[in-house]
């Protein structure tokens, strides 16, 4: 399993520009659709205490959705978790 996790839901705008993102920088993941998973999505809200989507995991540490991750990247800070994480 990759040290990065993306969940997502269909149809999701923010999911595709997450996920362009992390190809962009060459970044591996794994994805976990639950656009038909009600009991994945209520796992997902217990572990996080997010309803959105996307959520991106590295590590087993939550970063957020788009705009989160999108914002890690551009501080440098995603770079940083992902180096930790590999």
């Amino acid at each position: 399993m990759a040290a990065v996790t993306v969940y997502t839901t269909d149809p999701c705008s923010f999911c595709v520009r997450v996920k362009q993102l992390l190809a962009a920088r060459g970044v591996e993941y794994d994805e976990i659709n639950l656009a038909r998973d009600p009991e994945g999505r209520a796992e997902l809200l217990n572990r996080t205490g997010m309803m959105s989507f996307p959520q991106v995991i590295i590590g087993g540490e939550l970063v957020g959705g788009f705009q989160e991750t999108l914002a890690a990247d551009q501080s440098g800070r995603l770079a940083e978790m992902l180096k930790a994480a590999a």
